[in-house]
């Protein structure tokens, strides 16, 4: 009898049910609410970098200039490709594993719930950081998605905050692709092989093996970048001995993976939709866990 009131009066004090409101999404540790989170963040960014690309085109309707001057013209192609890039199909993706991969492998969530919280919430701060350079003295970058020297470091100061946003971009992908590897490896069902596995879930898996592998060398290209322009160094500048090609050799350890880090997921998407209404099941599964 003693026991019962004790829980009882435990619960009493503890056990206040879910939260409410906005606490519920800023300290959510549920996959599919941080699945949903995701896919919200990626739709408004889908529209803040559509925007960019409508400036874009309105400039370019007629020859000449019609509507803003050519350095804010070339901010809006580098922000509009990164926007789109690591602010909109990533996080989109990211979405869909959150809410996907722990059912379709029988785990009651991600393996690091916590983490995959802070993964999410990294990024609404990036990317208002990048915005934000809009609205210095110098304006927002304007060297090209790619960010190549020496064109990104005649840009103004705007471009440490710049790429500290990239930096917490990449933290915050690299968390996510952690916590996703975890998740397959040590959450499935005890019945699922990894040769059983829905392709969705193989292809995240070697997209987030690809992001961990790729984006710490992003990461150490952009801080190169930083330490020439503020610190005096000549990684990239031939006049102290660098090599301006040498960042492109680095960037694109990162460049061309990203291309598959993008299209991969949305590869595993088809494979699960076609066959499901087709009522056949996927014929060369193997096979394309292998092209995979």
């Amino acid at each position: 009898m003693s026991s019962t009131t004790t829980a009882d009066h435990h619960d009493e004090h503890h056990d206040h049910g879910p939260q409410k409101g906005l606490a519920r999404w800023l300290f959510t540790t549920n996959h599919k609410d941080i699945g949903t989170l995701y896919l919200w963040f990626s739709l408004i960014m889908f529209f803040v970098g559509g925007f960019m690309a409508l400036i874009i085109r309105a400039e370019l309707f007629q020859p000449g200039m019609q509507i803003v001057d050519p350095m804010f013209f070339n901010s809006m192609t580098t922000m509009h490709a990164i926007v789109m890039i690591f602010g909109v199909v990533m996080p989109a993706f990211v979405g869909l594993a959150n809410w996907m991969i722990p059912m379709m492998i029988g785990a009651p969530d991600m393996a690091l719930p916590r983490m995959n919280n802070w993964s999410f919430w990294i990024m609404p701060f990036a990317f208002a950081m990048m915005l934000g350079t809009l609205f210095t003295d110098s304006g927002g970058p304007a060297g090209g998605r790619t960010l190549y020297p020496p064109l990104v470091l005649q840009g103004g100061d705007s471009f440490a905050f710049v790429v500290f946003a990239i930096h917490f971009m990449g933290i915050s992908s690299v968390m996510g692709s952690i916590n996703i590897v975890a998740t397959i490896f040590n959450m499935r069902a005890p019945t699922m092989p990894l040769m059983k596995m829905p392709l969705f879930v193989w292809t995240w898996l070697i997209t987030a093996y690809l992001l961990i592998a790729t984006i710490p060398v992003f990461a150490g290209a952009v801080t190169m970048l930083l330490t020439d322009r503020y610190f005096g160094t000549s990684f990239f500048n031939a006049a102290g001995g660098g090599d301006p090609v040498m960042f492109q050799h680095i960037f694109w350890f990162f460049g061309h993976p990203e291309v598959y880090i993008l299209i991969l997921p949305a590869f595993g998407v088809v494979s699960q939709i076609i066959p499901t209404f087709a009522r056949k099941p996927l014929f060369g599964y193997a096979s394309m866990v292998y092209a995979t």
